[in-house]
């Protein structure tokens, strides 16, 4: 499945690696969708199907395989691909999370309903989710809680629930800009962010 991803869309496949030892720290797989596709029930693989190309053309990516142990490999590989992102003019990026705090919770309250859950926020973290998992992905960026998928993936802490984030490309509204920009101006321009 990682060579189909990567053979399907290479230049939208990246990783980040340890210059000591050559150990994977992050990667990213993405591939073009039509947002429109979040709005009804959908299943991780539905999503993460390297075969399925939108219908009509897009300007949003959806994402797999965003993780790490070391939150400064992902910021690299972000730093990496923010230009090749404006360069072929993408607005955003989606991805699906698990919820791994949701059972838990619903056994502290039962009547609470997911979507309260889902929108809990810290007091004392800048907003941050209560989730922990939506947590790390609001702090790389992903804020927009776009909708809660029931049967999303199996993951029992989740109760198999999963939510589609939405996280836009920072100046990404300039696009027409960007296309025509020299890719080494265009990386300058984006170290600033």
């Amino acid at each position: 499945m990682l060579k189909r991803r990567i053979a399907a869309h290479p230049s939208l496949s990246v990783g980040a690696f340890c210059v000591d030892s050559g150990r994977a720290l992050a990667s990213l797989f993405l591939r073009p969708v039509a947002p429109a596709m979040f709005t009804a029930p959908v299943q991780w693989q539905d999503c993460a199907a390297v075969d399925v190309a939108p219908e009509q053309p897009t300007r949003s990516l959806f994402g797999v395989s965003l993780s790490s142990i070391q939150p400064q490999a992902v910021e690299a590989m972000f730093a990496f691909l923010y230009p090749y992102l404006l360069k072929g003019g993408w607005r955003d990026i989606y991805l699906g999370s698990p919820i791994p705090g949701l059972r838990k919770a619903l056994e502290k309250n039962a009547g609470m309903p997911i979507w309260s859950y889902v929108h809990a926020r810290r007091r004392r973290r800048s907003g941050e989710p209560t989730d922990p998992q939506l947590a790390y992905y609001h702090r790389k960026g992903f804020r927009q809680i776009v909708s809660i998928q029931r049967d999303y993936f199996p993951h029992v802490p989740s109760l198999n629930y999963g939510v589609i984030l939405r996280g836009q490309i920072p100046l990404a509204r300039f696009g027409a800009l960007w296309r025509a920009t020299p890719l080494p101006l265009l990386k300058s321009v984006s170290q600033l962010l």
